[in-house]
């Protein structure tokens, strides 16, 4: 018996190496240090900081990989899993530096890897970070044969007095919700539960225009990073951000405020868009869980004065980015949100 035998192809492996080299050098910013194929990444802090500070992130795709795999989508939560990580660290006005990402398998099928990390390296040059190195592990009997697994961490750097921690809002600040792209990373335990009640596949479709349900749901998380980089070049007084994942706007936007504020949000500000009233629809969900488990629309939030939010939008605008003024900060005795289903 041999390792082949066992399970575990190297020589499949060997040659996955060698396809994904050209997409991940794409990514090295000037930095980086050495090329892929070491056992360590290396690269150098931007020229000129004064007082840099790391920003780390770590984060998957959850069950969104179980709906991609079925439907041999592969690309897209490669750029997933860069989104969930960029996101996070961006909200510090952080810049990102580098990625690193963790592929498990219970048999390597180099296609479909190599796709993955083209849509990685992909977000990574949306992103302007490096991928800087990754794991991908064949753990046959541990994973079924032809599904995988990821993980993703990215460390981004930012200077220590220009932190965006949230400690400048205050009472009057409004919120500009940038929208997001659909239902994003998150709820999809529960997604495709209503997948399997409705009996829906690839053919079905939902809204006023139709359009292919499972290729919706599969639509990469948008990446922020372009955004808030241009709001920070631009100077505008950015006071917090919040990256609208896990839990919704209820329990992501508060984590951006200081103690002894909250928030009021008008719904009726953006149109909630037609998918989230499908999975609805189609699972019976109350309105409060909706909330609490998905998006509804509104990807990323961004805390400025009243003053500064007409530049903000149109900023977002530029950059294909629907954005509204979705509501406000306010004093408050205890933590929350205003305004959404109780």
């Amino acid at each position: 018996m041999d390792y082949k035998t066992a399970g575990v192809d190297v020589e499949a492996g060997r040659a996955f190496v060698s396809r994904i080299r050209s997409s991940v050098e794409a990514t090295f910013r000037p930095e980086v240090v050495g090329g892929l194929g070491g056992f360590g990444g290396m690269m150098r802090l931007p020229a000129g900081m004064r007082k840099p500070l790391l920003v780390s992130g770590t984060d998957g795709v959850g069950t969104k990989l179980e709906l991609a795999q079925d439907h041999g989508q592969h690309h897209n939560v490669g750029i997933d899993l860069v989104a969930m990580c960029v996101n996070d660290v961006i909200t510090t006005g952080a810049a990102p530096l580098f990625f690193l990402d963790y592929m498990a398998t219970g048999a390597l099928s180099p296609e479909a890897m190599a796709q993955v990390v083209e849509g990685i390296a992909d977000g990574c040059r949306q992103s302007g970070c490096s991928l800087l190195g990754g794991e991908t592990a064949e753990m046959p009997g541990f994973y079924p044969a032809g599904r995988y697994d990821l993980a993703g961490f990215c460390v981004a750097v930012v200077e220590e007095d220009e932190v965006i921690n949230g400690q400048a809002i205050q009472a009057g600040d409004r919120i500009v919700g940038v929208a997001s792209n659909g239902v994003h990373s998150n709820g999809f335990s529960l997604v495709r539960k209503v997948l399997d009640i409705a009996k829906a596949d690839a053919n079905t479709r939902f809204g006023p225009e139709q359009a292919p349900l499972i290729e919706a749901l599969l639509a990469p998380t948008t990446l922020y990073g372009q955004l808030v980089q241009r709001v920070l070049e631009a100077k505008l007084p950015l006071h917090g951000m919040a990256h609208i994942t896990g839990g919704g706007i209820p329990e992501n936007l508060p984590r951006c405020l200081p103690a002894g504020l909250g928030a009021a949000v008008d719904t009726n500000s953006w149109s909630r868009p037609a998918l989230f009233s499908w999975l609805q629809d189609n699972g019976e969900i109350p309105e409060r869980d909706l909330w609490h488990t998905f998006n509804m629309g509104i990807g990323f939030c961004l805390v400025l004065p009243e003053h500064a939010v007409a530049d903000a939008i149109s900023l977002c605008q530029s950059l294909h980015l629907p954005a509204w003024c979705i509501g406000e900060v306010k004093s408050t005795e205890g933590e929350g949100v205003e305004g959404l289903p109780a």
